[in-house]
């Protein structure tokens, strides 16, 4: 009889219940505990950026967003739904996200106040700062995250008054677009340094940019920028190949070598490129060059060299031209290696330098070129980006990174008159009659037999 009931239906269908129901449980408790997802679309349109994610990782404070929208929206519907699906994929990291609707019609007291206009419009805030969007994306989104992040008062400013390159200039030899306008979308303040109108160089300033001067600068001028080196100002010195107006002792004080001539690279020849471009894609291991694989390119780059000294660690950033030289010779129409003048390659054309003082880590960047962040020049491969990652770095926020637009593949299809007229017949004519075939032949079997 114990034979039978095991052999019986209804044990094996009790059987049956306790193991579906113990996998479903299972599944579940695995499910709730760790969160595994892919996103199979075709622009991976349902998952960020692992730079948004990264930026996300740093902030440890909660988020607030208060998104002024309506409940129905005239052109996008229900624009609500979609602000909160969009979000959702940032709450996916960061929990304490705190997601607000207000409705600016019935509250136009709060619209007001905050300055909205339109509808979907939205007030971010964290650690007592704010941002106002007026729309969204992850671009957009994550370089307010980002700016939200730097510390309070970041001041980026340039030696200006000889004829330098300006971090907010529009001419083509200038900073400012996209370079600049970057830095400033990064959260910092950017302004202009007249070493002959201040009594010194700032303090408080995070990062002194100095690019080529024109001119010479007076004796007080070079006192003041060795006084600020002296008590650790951070310093960013683009330095193209062209004299050094007053700039020499500069390069003394940091014990820069500053060889003359341009690199000549083979490479950028085989890519359609100047052969006074110099390439780079060697990049030393270094937080500016962490995660960082983009080709950059360098306009007629000067070399540099750093001598040994105890007064500071120096590392090299990039090394350029592998099969390439420098040429003392900036006449580009017979480019030819001599042994007798030319310096083989590889080149290093930047490099760090830094070291303790005061209770105080200072850091320097030199790079043998200014002209790859200019605006005639910025927009090539990942110059911006590298010039950001300085930027960064010396301002001591390494672990903040550069977010770029998501490329968006194109899935449109473009059809001729002539396939849309193919596939209209094919569908609307061929494939009818090709089924009235078959049903035909069909019932004619059916009715032989």
């Amino acid at each position: 009889m114990l034979r039978n009931f095991f052999k019986s239906p209804s044990l094996h269908n009790l059987l049956f219940v306790i193991l579906l129901v113990s996998i479903t449980s299972g599944l579940g408790y695995l499910a709730n505990r760790y969160h595994l997802q892919y996103d199979s679309t075709f622009n991976t349109s349902n998952s960020l950026d692992k730079s948004s994610i990264d930026v996300l990782k740093q902030m440890n404070k909660p988020i607030d967003i208060t998104v002024f929208s309506a409940n129905e929206d005239v052109q996008s519907g229900d624009l609500r739904q979609i602000i909160r699906n969009f979000l959702s994929l940032y709450q996916r990291y960061k929990e304490d996200i705190n997601l607000t609707f207000i409705d600016p019609t019935e509250e136009t007291e709060k619209a007001r106040a905050a300055g909205i206009r339109r509808n979907g419009e939205m007030i971010i805030e964290y650690d007592g700062r704010r941002e106002h969007l007026k729309q969204i994306n992850e671009q957009i989104l994550t370089s307010a995250l980002l700016r939200l992040a730097h510390q309070k008062n970041q001041i980026i400013m340039y030696l200006d008054g000889h004829g330098e390159r300006k971090l907010d200039g529009i001419a083509n030899f200038d900073l400012g677009s996209p370079f600049g306008e970057k830095i400033k979308k990064n959260g910092f303040k950017i302004s202009p340094l007249n070493l002959a109108i201040a009594q010194e160089a700032p303090t408080n300033i995070s990062v002194l940019v100095i690019t080529h001067p024109q001119v010479d600068l007076l004796p007080g001028e070079i006192e003041k920028l060795l006084a600020f080196i002296d008590r650790g100002g951070n310093l960013l010195w683009l330095i193209d190949a062209e004299p050094l107006h007053g700039l020499e002792q500069l390069a003394e004080r940091l014990n820069l070598l500053l060889p003359p001539g341009i690199v000549i690279d083979p490479n950028a020849s085989e890519m359609n490129a100047p052969a006074t471009w110099a390439l780079g894609t060697n990049y030393a291991a270094h937080s500016i060059n962490r995660d960082f694989d983009l080709i950059t390119a360098f306009p007629k780059a000067r070399p540099i060299i750093v001598s040994e000294t105890e007064t500071w660690q120096h590392q090299t950033l990039l090394e350029v031209a592998q099969r390439g030289w420098v040429s003392p010779n900036t006449d580009t129409t017979n480019l030819k290696f001599n042994k007798e003048t030319d310096i083989a390659g590889p080149i290093t054309i930047a490099a760090s330098l830094q070291r303790d003082l005061n209770d105080k880590e200072q850091r320097i960047v030199v790079v043998g070129n200014g002209a790859f962040l200019s605006n005639s020049f910025a927009g090539n491969g990942g110059n911006i980006d590298w010039g950001i990652n300085m930027i960064n770095w010396l301002s001591g926020e390494e672990h903040l990174i550069s977010i770029q637009p998501r490329a968006s593949k194109d899935s449109s299809l473009t059809l001729s008159k002539n396939q849309l007229l193919m596939i209209s017949a094919g569908f609307f004519v061929f494939l009818p009659l090709l089924l009235a075939a078959a049903g035909i032949l069909l019932w004619w079997k059916r009715r032989r037999n």
